[in-house]
């Protein structure tokens, strides 16, 4: 719980830090705050307020981990790629989930004493530690330098990354595409500061349209219910027939391979010619059949402590696995796609930030409701499983009315998509202005509402 509280203050931070320092060097800062507080948790030896103190410092650096992220990938992949590129960091979030589920297993049985806890704290370290050496071997992304008009150096990183040569027209398109991007974005607001970049967030329809579809598919990302079975799990399965921590602890491990299988499957075969819109749309529906099956056995032919599983039991213990799947095939990695790939250059670092602090924030509804809902919600906490199974049938419709796809577009291309190339066009045609002219006298924001 200190984790989700502290990642969501984490993601905010990490938006100015990668804004004023870099995506590279923020994911390093990110990495060694974690690390400090993995160390305070391992050498706590069993004090709590230590404990505490470490689980707070650690959810700094993963909650501006979780920002920064997918946000390098995103501004740093070819689009004919972007989606499984940027996929791959939800496929790591079911590797590490995974691995998370086996480590604990191993220490039940086979550590004892204060290494049944010390080994799993001190494993936490280990990514965090993989990140500091590997990024320090990458480029910076290519439109932060370009943002920071070091044009020579993204044109540098550019040719590195894609392995052209650097008159080839693919990157001479691709560099034209973000200047282009980024005087239309100056061209809206005349300043760059915080406040400036608020109102070009909030008050132009097209960014706050895409501020507020963010906010939306990571509220419904945890309103699926993938947290609460993450994290009691075994109590779920305890609840469907397992008997046995172990035995719980087993069929836990085998729900995180599942996880992570199947989302290596989406981000191989379906995350770059499916689509990002279709994905989200057709697991809704399979989401939330899942749900009802588990939640209606539960409530119809609930287990019986000491007798063996029935048959219908077994499906409800198929459809854990199979919302597993489906989840790994839509609303796991297509948010986290999608919300690093919408926003302007200008505004990617805030609207990734506020996506990533919005899952944080749910992450830990999700938590904190689950274990009341298991006792409130009906005999054997059947009702979870509906409430959770009708958020996803009512995700279809979000999905349906205010997701449009962006598969094969360029991050310059989005402008085009949710409409602020037209204002620019309304604006100039206004103004008689070429580009020129603006790029001498940038519009206020005032002016833009104007002609609107």
């Amino acid at each position: 719980m200190l984790t989700m509280v502290t990642g969501f203050f984490g993601a905010l931070i990490a938006s100015y830090i990668a804004d004023k320092l870099g995506r590279r060097t923020g994911l390093m800062i990110a990495a060694a705050v974690t690390i400090v507080g993995v160390v305070m948790q391992a050498a706590a030896s069993g004090s709590i307020p230590c404990m505490y103190v470490g689980r707070l410092i650690a959810g700094f650096g993963v909650g501006a981990a979780s920002m920064i992220v997918p946000l390098y990938i995103s501004e740093s992949a070819p689009r004919a790629i972007r989606g499984g590129l940027t996929g791959i960091y939800q496929l790591y979030i079911a590797t590490g989930t995974m691995l998370a589920f086996w480590v604990n297993y191993g220490s039940i049985q086979h550590l004892t004493g204060k290494a049944s806890y010390i080994v799993p704290l001190t494993m936490q370290a280990l990514p965090a530690l993989c990140l500091i050496i590997f990024i320090s071997l990458c480029n910076e992304s290519p439109r932060f330098l370009a943002k920071q008009d070091r044009w020579e150096d993204a044109e540098k990183v550019l040719t590195n990354v894609r392995q052209l040569p650097r008159d080839h027209p693919y990157i001479r398109s691709e560099l034209a595409d973000i200047a282009a991007q980024l005087e239309h974005e100056r061209m809206l607001v005349g300043g760059s500061g915080f406040m400036d970049l608020q109102r070009e967030m909030w008050t132009i329809p097209g960014n706050r349209k895409r501020a507020l579809i963010s906010i939306g598919l990571m509220i419904c990302q945890q309103m699926t219910g993938t947290n609460a079975i993450n994290y009691y799990a075994p109590t779920i399965f305890l609840n469907l027939g397992i008997q046995g921590t172990s035995t719980g602890l087993f069929a836990t491990g085998i729900y995180g391979i599942v996880k992570m299988t199947t989302c290596a499957c989406f981000l191989l075969f379906a995350a770059d010619s499916l689509g990002r819109r279709k994905s989200l749309l057709w697991t809704s529906i399979a989401q939330g059949c899942a749900m009802f099956y588990v939640g209606l056995y539960v409530r119809i032919d609930p287990p019986v402590k000491g007798e063996s599983v029935p048959p219908a039991g077994y499906v409800a213990l198929v459809c854990i696995f199979l919302f597993a799947g489906f989840f790994q095939f839509g609303w796991g990695p297509v948010c986290w796609i999608y919300v690093s790939e919408i926003p302007t250059t200008r505004l990617r670092s805030m609207n990734v930030a506020i996506a990533a602090a919005t899952q944080w924030l749910f992450n830990f509804v999700v938590a904190r409701a689950t274990l009341t809902m298991f006792v409130t919600c009906g005999r054997g906490g059947y009702g979870t499983f509906l409430i959770y199974g009708s958020f996803c049938f009512s995700m279809f419709f979000f999905v349906w009315f205010f997701i449009p796809e962006t598969k094969g577009k360029s991050l310059e291309q989005m402008d085009d998509l949710f409409g602020v190339t037209e204002l620019i066009k309304e604006v100039q045609a206004e103004r008689g202005m070429s580009m020129e002219d603006t790029r001498k006298d940038p519009m206020t924001i005032t002016e833009v509402e104007k002609a609107r």
